[in-house]
């Protein structure tokens, strides 16, 4: 696959971050979830996002991931790394370690905390986007971080600064449309939701940022395959197998973490890493997690 800034497209899972019982980053889940992906056909893993918990680990453990995950990956499966933290310096500091690791790419969400206009926005990126050593990727999620990277926005910052990309988690396909129709190709546009991985390609998207892909990678990769080479039936079945994924697997509680929490409780039933998470997060109760392990089982034998 081409790694220059323009070149990245396809699946490019979000890859979850499997601790052990004291929160320490477990080495041997890491090379199953990766062994895992890989085998699934992904065009790359991006680690330290939402689904990973970037937020929530301290500096060393997110140090160590990095230093893993480049380690473990073979060359044509690019690591894009999450700058998921409101300190420029703690984020220029990890980015200076993911470059001589070896990854391919940064991905920067806004510096959440004090609410920002767009102008300071784009002072910001203005500042600190020059100081990182890789291409970047800009990461709007405004249900996490409070902001927006506005189409206006994200079309002064590309035209001015090597950002390669942007991944939306809005779950707004008028906003996705908007980026797309603001900033044409070669700009590579993502989607996080992948309830609308089928709608956003069609739309021009460049790929997908989906959770379930640590799950069944394969699935989303025959799902952006078919999309980009015209298969529209197939898509639109593959789009909903996926639907059935995440209505089981996202949904087994009210919280706004059931997600990150159901992914993790499937992937642990399905022996890739422990059902462990960074404080605040907890696992599931045992009666959502017995839902999650039935549909497991008769998913595989669907």
């Amino acid at each position: 696959m081409n790694t220059d800034k323009a070149g990245f497209s396809g699946i490019i899972p979000p890859l979850a971050t499997p601790l052990d019982a004291n929160g320490r980053l477990d080495r041997g889940a890491l090379e199953r979830m990766l062994a895992h992906v890989v085998s699934g056909g992904v065009s790359g893993v991006f680690i330290l996002g939402t689904t990973g918990e970037g937020p929530h680990l301290d500096s060393e453990l997110r140090s160590e991931l990095v230093r893993k995950a480049c380690a473990i990956c073979p060359p044509h499966v690019p690591v894009l790394v999450g700058l998921c933290d409101p300190s420029a310096g703690n984020s220029e500091r990890l980015a200076a370690e993911a470059a001589e690791c070896g990854a391919a790419a940064l991905v920067l969400t806004p510096p959440f905390y004090f609410p920002l206009s767009q102008e300071e926005l784009l002072g910001y990126l203005d500042r600190v986007v020059p100081r990182l050593p890789l291409p970047v990727f800009l990461y709007n999620i405004p249900s996490l971080t409070g902001i927006e990277f506005r189409p206006e926005t994200v079309k002064r910052a590309a035209a001015n600064l090597p950002i390669a990309g942007l991944k939306d988690s809005s779950g707004n396909m008028a906003y996705f449309s908007a980026v797309r129709r603001a900033v044409p190709h070669p700009f590579r546009l993502f989607c996080g939701p992948e309830e609308q991985l089928l709608e956003a390609t069609l739309a021009g998207g460049d790929g997908g940022v989906c959770g379930g892909a640590n799950l069944f990678p394969r699935l989303y990769v025959d799902l952006y395959q078919a999309a980009t080479q015209g298969a529209t039936e197939q898509a639109r079945s593959l789009q909903a197998v996926v639907h059935r994924v995440s209505a089981a697997i996202y949904s087994c509680t009210g919280e706004a973490t059931a997600y990150l929490r159901g992914l993790k409780c499937a992937m642990s039933v399905m022996g890739l890493c422990q059902e462990v998470f960074a404080e605040p997060l907890a696992p599931l109760p045992p009666a959502a997690r017995a839902e999650i392990s039935a549909f497991l089982s008769a998913f595989s034998n669907r």
